[in-house]
């Protein structure tokens, strides 16, 4: 019945805004206040309100949203730790499950490339940076005034 009353009174306030904000010749922002006033009325006629503050009270309602969020944390838990036993697990473990012993890449192929290729047997030389063209970028720069 309170909460009845109180969005009564705010869509009374808010209409009575709206009239002095179309007083003005402002009628879009008129318009626009008139329709957030009667959002509040409207709810309480559709029994939103009532459903509402009906379910905000009842403990048996936040004893379920508690259990919701029991639910949520043990299983983000499980991923937790079933994530950490993944990391873990040893060669055999992975190959019996369906992974192989072995790793599907060679290590060395990340490494990478230090030579040019043109030397076999020798030892890379080692070669200045390449000189780096920025003329594209100060082109662009200019072109902006920086």
């Amino acid at each position: 019945m309170l909460a009845e009353t109180i969005c009564a009174a705010v869509s009374a306030a808010g209409l009575g805004v709206a009239a002095v904000t179309a007083y003005r010749k402002r009628f879009l922002a008129a318009t626009r206040i008139a329709a957030y006033s009667l959002v509040p009325v409207a709810l309480v006629m559709t029994g939103v309100v009532e459903w509402i503050s009906g379910m905000v009270f009842k403990p048996s309602v936040w004893i379920g949203f508690g259990l919701l969020g029991l639910a949520w944390l043990l299983f983000m838990t499980t991923r937790v730790v079933e994530r950490r036993a993944l990391g873990k697990e040893p060669a055999t473990a992975k190959a019996a499950r369906g992974g192989s012993a072995r790793e599907s890449v060679a290590p060395a192929a990340s490494a990478p490339s230090l030579g040019t290729g043109s030397r076999t047997g020798a030892a890379p030389a080692a070669s200045a940076p390449p000189a780096e063209d920025f003329s594209d970028i100060e082109a662009i720069l200019k072109k902006h005034g920086i």
